[in-house]
């Protein structure tokens, strides 16, 4: 119950108690860009999120939990239209690359690859947009990340 209570009030207050939380929320957008390619979330890809989570913040179990709550949220606006849809997402990616050129050194086309797994290979239509979608975070990642 405190451990609900304690997420709860980290997601609420996000921008006060976490450090670097700007940092959290980009990856959660560019992650959410790629689940929420086919609408819904599987039960596959909320695994792989998870490990891959957990991988990038190996030493810091309440960052891997609030990335996750993070994506989970912006998926969850997309998905209701509840302030946010797919397009407002990537252009607040292309913006926030921009202005902040080390968020684009956070973008791991290995591990958004790892997300692909879970899509069914007979959708060619969505596979062929989540494809386009790394190709466009590759030419963020390639246009303002460090030379």
């Amino acid at each position: 119950m405190f451990q609900n209570f304690r997420r709860v009030i980290r997601k609420m207050f996000r921008e006060f108690l976490v450090y670097h939380h700007s940092s959290v929320e980009y990856r959660a957008k560019i992650f959410t860009l790629m689940i929420s390619a086919n609408g819904e979330m599987c039960e596959c890809e909320k695994q792989k999120l998870k490990e891959i989570a957990y991988n990038i913040y190996k030493d810091d179990e309440d960052r891997a939990e609030l990335l996750l709550d993070t994506v989970y949220e912006y998926h969850e606006k997309i998905i209701t239209k509840n302030g946010l849809d797919f397009e407002h997402l990537i252009a607040l990616v292309m913006q926030e690359t921009k202005e902040m050129k080390r968020f684009a050194q956070k973008i791991d086309i290995g591990l958004l690859k790892q997300l692909m797994e879970c899509t069914d290979e007979e959708s060619e239509e969505e596979l062929l947009f989540q494809e386009r979608i790394i190709e466009f975070l590759g030419t963020l990642k390639n246009d303002y990340g460090a030379k």
